[in-house]
């Protein structure tokens, strides 16, 4: 048994909490995946695995050997970078998560700096508005706005982005422009973004001389992607309330126009988040530096 093969098999099927997902993710075939599993456990003389025809549970000793195996992987990762020519680039596999708008509208215009400076590194975007499971998705990384609860990741603020509410010509002419947040319950077809782990809209937000309030009334309609959201705002189905990053072309354009501009609702921040370790990746750690420096400027109002 090559046990540093059996380290990697291991902890990759913790991670993805399958077999399937992880001979996925290694190009390995699923019996490969099994025999390996296996053959460890016969080697330790302990069940690292309970399985059944729809689950598997990591029993407390599998667990504990994860985070000792994970471990000694992080150690042999960062010693083989770390014996690299200095001349040599940062190279290897790089997986993104990041929501639908911004990825659009901020990231993927941004990338061909990134992709030219660091030609050895292939990059995987996953996009989606719905947040990733880092671990069991192998993830390196996430684009995340809003705040930061989960402790066992580190988060590190990249900007903060303006958010800005709006609708096309037609839709005010037809209903009116309101003059206050309170006049949104008066009549006014709201398109609201949901939560795409909750299902639940998001208020729109306002402040005024220091005072922030929240409009929390009845959506007429409800969008759980984010450039689907925009998309319905520039047909004209309501108002909506959005990153200015994401309509910038229509503002510029006319086919938005802002309304309530004097209460604009605070900045929101966006952090970009990665799991603990002792050691970061190469690969991970230049990308962590370049787009702490490139986002501000490509949100900026």
């Amino acid at each position: 048994m090559d046990r540093f093969s059996a380290l990697k098999v291991f902890t990759r099927v913790v991670e993805a909490n399958s077999f399937t997902r992880a001979a996925d993710s290694l190009n390995m075939p699923n019996a490969t995946i099994s025999k390996t599993i296996q053959q460890l456990e016969s080697h330790l003389g302990v069940c690292l695995l309970q399985r059944t025809t729809r689950r598997i549970t990591v029993t407390p000793e599998g667990r504990e050997y994860y985070e000792k195996a994970l471990r000694i992987l992080k150690d042999l990762e960062e010693i083989d970078a770390s014996f690299k020519s200095v001349r040599n680039k940062p190279k290897g596999h790089l997986r993104i998560a990041i929501g639908g708008s911004t990825a659009r509208d901020v990231l993927i215009p941004l990338l061909a700096d990134f992709m030219t400076s660091y030609p050895e590194i292939r990059i995987d975007l996953a996009v989606a508005d719905k947040p990733a499971d880092l671990i069991s998705s192998n993830i390196d990384c996430a684009v995340r706005g809003g705040s930061m609860d989960d402790s066992t990741l580190i988060a590190r603020k990249i900007g903060e982005a303006a958010l800005i509410t709006c609708a096309t010509p037609d839709y005010l002419r037809r209903y009116g422009i309101p003059a206050t947040p309170d006049e949104l319950q008066n009549g006014h077809r709201l398109i609201s973004y949901l939560s795409p782990a909750s299902g639940r809209a998001f208020p729109f937000r306002f402040e005024h001389n220091g005072i922030a309030t929240e409009i929390k009334t009845q959506h007429h309609l409800g969008i759980n992607e984010s450039n689907a959201h925009i998309a319905a705002g520039e047909a004209g189905l309501g108002i909506v309330q959005t990153f200015t990053y994401s309509v910038r072309n229509e503002l510029a354009s006319g086919a938005l126009v802002e309304i309530l501009s004097k209460w604009r609702p605070a900045s929101y921040p966006f952090h970009l988040i990665y799991a603990q370790s002792r050691h970061v990746p190469p690969r991970l750690r230049v990308f962590i530096e370049w787009l702490a420096e490139a986002f501000p400027a490509a949100v900026k109002a």
